[in-house]
């Protein structure tokens, strides 16, 4: 029997960068919502790939913390949160942050 495809493109939470992602993120939000997706296999053989198959993500988390904060200041606290991850391990993250809806 044929094992089913797997499509590289939309694996979550795979390898230790998406892990650690996540960790970051949970402890500094604790959402209620967080999807951490690894979309390095869309850009390999691109600029800013580095073979690792763990240089884009798109993170999109969903989080009370964000309740009074404009789109600006939600992205900054996430990319505050991730230290060393944006620009140094990681080549390019996608952010979509949002408060839960009242």
């Amino acid at each position: 029997m044929d094992k089913p495809s797997v499509n590289p493109q939309m694996i979550r939470m795979t390898g230790t960068m998406a892990q650690e992602i996540e960790a970051r993120l949970r402890e500094a939000f604790i959402p209620s919502r967080l999807d951490v997706i690894n979309d390095s296999a869309k850009h390999a053989g691109h600029s800013g790939d580095d073979g690792s198959g763990e240089s884009h993500f798109t993170v999109v988390i969903e989080a009370a913390a964000f309740a009074d904060m404009n789109r600006l200041q939600r992205q900054r606290a996430v990319i505050a949160a991730l230290g060393d991850i944006p620009g140094e391990r990681v080549h390019a993250l996608a952010i979509k942050a949002s408060a839960p809806p009242a």
